[in-house]
């Protein structure tokens, strides 16, 4: 009997009217991404990161050579406001893991460069991360985890 047992238990005794289980469902998934969270935080501060700094490194990173993005597609990438994007950047380029170049091909624009440095910690960072990821998930086989992947991506296409 888990936390959420207990919690459906007492609900199924005050209210044996109400359907609950949607709430174990949704109360696992939340309470799952807390434990998950505190723990990817984790790995990624072993590296001098937030969660924040990562998104936009590892963003840069993926994207492939010359590994530069605009500002509107980092915008795009990460679902964030535009203050938020810039107190991000301005931290990241004092740090000198990325640089703001003008955009040859729009004279307003401004390109989101990695650095050498940048580029480094950021290899390090998400190769520690995957590991991370892969220690997160041990405690599922193979199988459970392709089939809970399925299940999660179904759920969450009806909200995307």
């Amino acid at each position: 009997m888990d936390h959420v047992d207990k919690i459906l238990a007492q609900w199924a005794s005050e209210r044996p009217d109400l359907d609950t289980g949607p709430m174990g469902l949704l109360g696992r998934l939340g309470r799952l991404r807390t434990h998950l969270g505190r723990e990817v935080e984790a790995e990624i501060a072993r590296h001098g990161l937030n969660s924040s700094s990562f998104d936009v490194l590892a963003t840069l990173r993926r994207s492939g050579q010359p590994y530069r993005l605009t500002v509107s597609d980092l915008l795009a990438a990460m679902m964030v406001t535009s203050g938020t994007m810039t107190n991000r950047l301005d931290q990241l380029e004092k740090a000198g893991l990325i640089e703001r170049r003008d955009n040859p091909e729009d004279r307003r624009g401004v390109l989101v460069v990695l650095t050498d440095k940048g580029f480094d910690m950021i290899d390090k960072a998400v190769t520690a991360h995957v590991a991370n990821q892969h220690r997160l998930v041990e405690a599922l086989s193979v199988d459970d985890r392709a089939t809970l992947d399925i299940l999660l991506k179904k759920f969450l296409s009806a909200f995307e």
